[in-house]
């Protein structure tokens, strides 16, 4: 790979990772006059955003952490030209890990569910979109985030399989996966308590 490319690669993914931290619960609750990190569970994400503001704010918030994904998985595949290369998964990383760590507060971001959906609306559209209407209904059946959140986390990588995904493309996402599940920990330990807020 020429030292060029290399240096192309390096900014899409930096760009990616900018575009991750882009505070789209923040912005949302502050046109409510809420800090979303002082409410509730404290996490600047949609399902926080929902209990504490509704479903509107919060299915605000949850589309503009797909759309910071999505456009940075567009970024990768405009400039390899292929839709799931591997600057695309590493695109994918970079707004997720933005998401989730941002370095302009402190580390402290979201779960990467949203941001996981996004990435994938452009990899594998129809998983994406099936996996969304899932998130959707499980969590008003069962009123808990955290459960429609790792339902879907979970089928990722089956819905990829389905749709024909290669073995390192499986790879790279379950990598996301199993990164997303520690996250939820103190989520499944609160759903094992029942102690989780509910929507």
């Amino acid at each position: 790979m020429e030292s060029s490319n290399i240096g192309i690669d390096i900014a899409v993914v930096v760009v990616a990772y900018l575009l991750g931290t882009f505070p789209s619960a923040e912005i949302v609750a502050s046109r409510f006059g809420s800090d979303i990190t002082k409410v509730g569970s404290g996490n600047p994400g949609a399902s926080n955003v929902i209990r504490e503001l509704g479903w509107k704010a919060g299915m605000t918030v949850f589309l503009l952490d797909m759309a910071k994904a999505a456009i940075s998985v567009g970024i990768a595949w405009a400039v390899t030209g292929e839709q799931r290369g591997a600057l695309s998964y590493a695109a994918m990383c970079g707004a997720i890990v933005g998401h989730v760590a941002p370095v302009f507060r402190k580390f402290k971001g979201g779960k990467g569910v949203a941001s996981g959906g996004g990435a994938l609306f452009v990899l594998f559209p129809v998983v994406s979109a099936v996996l969304f209407v899932s998130w959707f209904v499980i969590s008003k059946v069962t009123r808990k985030a955290s459960v429609a959140s790792l339902a879907i986390t979970i089928g990722t990588p089956i819905g990829m399989v389905i749709d024909g995904a290669k073995r390192w493309e499986l790879y790279v996402v379950l990598g996301v996966v199993v990164f997303v599940i520690i996250k939820h920990l103190p989520n499944i330990r609160r759903l094992r308590a029942k102690t989780e807020p509910s929507l």
